[in-house]
């Protein structure tokens, strides 16, 4: 395996997101899932199989259900989440 000769370029995010901190995750047999948010005043959601295969959260952090501009949802840790966002 080569190894690269210099560190990979950083960046830093700018990027404006919708999120929510998942407080409970209920994963289906046709792995679509029911996220329970942890803000108050939120519905549930359903998410598709297409999502679920991103979340790679476990009971230790369930991790935050993010959406961006373009629709694009994904699912964050909880650490990288806050450490790289502040709420508006």
């Amino acid at each position: 395996m080569n190894s690269p000769s210099a560190e990979m370029p950083r960046y830093k995010c700018h990027k404006q997101v919708w999120a929510l901190k998942i407080a409970a995750i209920e994963i289906h047999k046709d792995r679509s899932a029911t996220i329970a948010p942890a803000d108050r005043g939120y519905a549930q959601l359903h998410v598709p199989p297409s999502w679920t295969e991103r979340w790679k959260g476990s009971e230790a952090d369930l991790g935050y259900y993010v959406q961006y501009d373009d629709g694009f949802a994904s699912w964050s840790p909880t650490k990288a989440f806050e450490e790289g966002y502040t709420r508006l």
